[in-house]
């Protein structure tokens, strides 16, 4: 019989909202979906503090259930040291359980350690295999790196053709990678409008990298350059920076008043 975390102090939830409180509740009495969600809340959440440990917690129960989405964040918990000492090993196995369970996101974190050796040996036709697995089963940021595989020609006879589709798709169902990569190759091909237009999608959730990158194709046209997209991928650039800065200032911060 399961045996859930301490909940939270009354006093600490009865802000919550309805929604909020309802997975907290539906947690508690023993849902798996629910666990997998309040673990969520408490690892990132403005509703109440962080509490890693306690997240970590609520993922194992869910995962001894045998439900898959814990595996996944169980795996992660293990992956960037969420609650727990990072251990790439235990991370990969985690994401291999919730694959063989049918988790999207599982099999797709197990085809990244894959791909990079992350916790497991580099394995270039097994992350190609889970990627085209998850693409086909409709999961964006699969399809967005089965096309970058098959643009490349990694494990698979390189196709241009084929590997412009799975980009596409991967942007039409809201990667914003998929979204940079299919207006790179549109804008490649001269079709620069449409690829603004891509452009202009991914740069509401892109992350740095893809910022930068949009940021130079951008800059590379000259003139032809969309100035008020231009301007957006530098107030986000600006915006991370500036977070950036007032983490590491807190962890500082941190540091000196446990050492105090």
């Amino acid at each position: 019989m399961w045996r859930s975390p301490s909940p939270k102090s009354p006093s600490a939830l009865r802000a919550l909202p309805d929604f909020i409180e309802n997975i907290r509740v539906r947690a508690l009495q023993g849902h798996v979906l629910e666990q997998v969600q309040w673990g969520q809340v408490l690892l990132n959440s403005i509703y109440v503090p962080q509490n890693p440990i306690q997240a970590r917690q609520w993922f194992k129960i869910a995962a001894d259930a045998g439900f898959g989405p814990a595996h996944n964040m169980y795996g992660r918990c293990y992956h960037f040291g969420w609650g727990c000492e990072a251990d790439l090993v235990r991370a990969a196995d985690c994401y291999a359980r919730a694959a063989e369970l049918g988790d999207a996101w599982g099999r797709y974190n197990l085809g990244i350690a894959s791909m990079r050796g992350l916790g497991v040996p580099r394995d270039l036709a097994r992350a190609f295999e889970l990627f085209k697995k998850g693409a086909e089963a409709g999961h964006a940021k699969s399809m967005n790196l089965l096309a970058r595989f098959t643009e490349e020609g990694w494990e698979t006879p390189r196709n241009a053709e084929m590997a412009r589709v799975w980009y596409r798709r991967a942007a039409e169902t809201g990667d914003y990678r998929g979204q940079h990569n299919y207006a790179t190759l549109l804008a490649e091909a001269g079709h620069l409008d449409e690829a603004l237009q891509w452009w202009r999608r991914a740069v509401v959730d892109a992350t740095s990298d893809i910022l930068l990158a949009m940021r130079a194709r951008l800059l590379a046209f000259g003139e032809r350059a969309d100035r008020p997209l231009l301007e957006k991928v530098e107030a986000r650039l600006t915006a991370m920076h500036h977070e950036q800065k007032f983490r590491m200032t807190r962890e500082c911060e941190n540091v000196a008043y446990d050492q105090a």
